[in-house]
């Protein structure tokens, strides 16, 4: 092998990097992300499908969810279906969990304003 061979195959793997650093490896993470939303989809979720269709999930089944459209209206839609989260509601078990999660530091400097007075009644 010739120097401009050695310097030919150097050229194609530096290529090969940059795509793979600039192409691949963003796309892995989108779909990685994309399937923790699919994987953390549950009742109450407001959601969007591919279709445009807004809805709110009332049952989740293996591969797909039940979704209310309108007052009375279901409709049964693919996971894969769902391209986006709009908001989700909170309920009484999520406040716990992230209150349960919630840094000790936090949690103390809460504590701390609240036992801290006010002259609100001035």
């Amino acid at each position: 092998m010739n120097n401009s061979t050695l310097t030919l195959i150097g050229y194609c793997v530096i290529i090969f990097g940059i795509m793979y650093f600039l192409m691949i490896r963003p796309q892995q993470k989108q779909q990685r992300q994309r399937q923790a939303m699919i994987n953390s989809l549950r009742v109450r979720d407001k959601v969007i499908t591919t279709g445009g269709m807004y809805g709110k999930i009332t049952r989740v089944k293996d591969n797909s969810v039940i979704m209310q459209i309108a007052d009375k209206v279901e409709v049964e839609v693919a996971k894969t279906g769902i391209i986006s989260v709009e908001n989700r509601d909170v309920t009484a078990e999520t406040n716990k969990q992230n209150n349960d999660k919630a840094k000790p530091e936090k949690a103390e400097t809460t504590a701390k304003a609240e036992e801290t007075p006010t002259n609100d009644s001035e």
